[in-house]
């Protein structure tokens, strides 16, 4: 496990298996959309990467995921649709391990943790280029009143 967002009724996460990059968006425990490098790495320190392009068009859309090790691409897929409010009140962001309810159903919620060493993971949403998918304060606590 790298990092990971949410829990197991959605969110997203980046990790290793079997020594390849994968990603898993989870869409609400519903429907989970996988992405996995072609190839594995090979073993030693490595800089990976995951770039997620929204497909527009207001909430809830999907995008295209591209997977990068020590900068050349290594896999891409796409997210047929992503959670247009919050994936989990009480799962946030895990670095290193999915520890509680785990994102992905290819690990456990145990014994996920990273074997090596994780010397910086950092989120970036600055080349967001649309910013059609934001949600204007009325229709948040419109939405927020009816999950009551």
């Amino acid at each position: 496990m790298i990092v990971a967002q949410g829990s197991r009724i959605g969110g997203w996460s980046l990790y290793a298996k079997k020594g390849r990059l994968k990603y898993c968006y989870n869409f609400g425990g519903l429907e989970y959309f996988y992405v996995e490098a072609e190839s594995p790495m090979p073993p030693g320190e490595h800089q990976v990467r995951m770039e997620f392009e929204y497909a527009g068009g207001g909430l809830g859309k999907g995008g295209k995921v591209r997977l990068y090790t020590d900068g050349a691409k290594v896999g891409e897929g796409t997210v047929g649709a992503t959670l247009a409010m919050i994936y989990s009140c009480d799962d946030g962001c895990d670095i290193g391990e999915d520890s509680a309810a785990p994102v992905s159903k290819d690990y456990g919620a145990y014994a996920n943790a990273f074997s090596g060493r994780i010397k910086g993971v950092q989120l970036d949403i600055s080349g967001a280029e649309s910013l059609d998918h934001l949600v204007k304060p009325e229709d948040a606590i419109r939405i927020a009143m009816a999950r009551q």
